[in-house]
């Protein structure tokens, strides 16, 4: 069966704790990327930054991106899945939580991301139109 570690996008680059929002922007630009991993100084996943978060949370609000900090934005503890988690349990995680991108972590370490569109390319055409569906239900 396909693991997450088959699928997912390698060596995620982390926008840290301490960096603007305004810098996490920037970097989602240069790597053409809609979330990225929000890592501490301790380089542990504190949880993820979307785009949609920035536009949302910081834009939407009139607050100074340059002001606001990556840190600010984490919610809770990140979903996340193991790397060697099957494609299954990964759709499940996913419809559960309602995210379209998940961490993936191997021991305490960051070693991927899997996003919604890795899955669908690893999974049956009947389970991908479950999970588009799933993710796309507002609750």
């Amino acid at each position: 069966m396909t693991k997450a570690r088959d699928i997912m996008t390698p060596d995620p680059t982390c926008v840290r704790t301490s960096d603007s929002v305004r810098d996490a922007a920037a970097q989602m630009a240069q790597h053409g990327v809609g979330a990225l991993p929000i890592c501490g100084e301790d380089n542990r996943l504190k949880g993820m930054l979307t785009d949609r978060d920035i536009v949302v949370k910081v834009l939407a609000e009139g607050k100074d991106p340059m002001a606001v900090r990556a840190g600010d934005l984490a919610q809770g503890e990140a979903v996340t899945i193991g790397a060697d988690d099957d494609a299954g349990e990964i759709l499940a995680t996913m419809t559960n939580h309602k995210v379209r991108r998940l961490p993936v972590i191997d021991g305490h370490d960051l070693v991927g991301i899997v996003a919604q569109a890795d899955v669908a390319r690893a999974l049956k055409d009947p389970e991908v139109g479950d999970l588009v569906q799933a993710l796309s239900v507002d609750s």
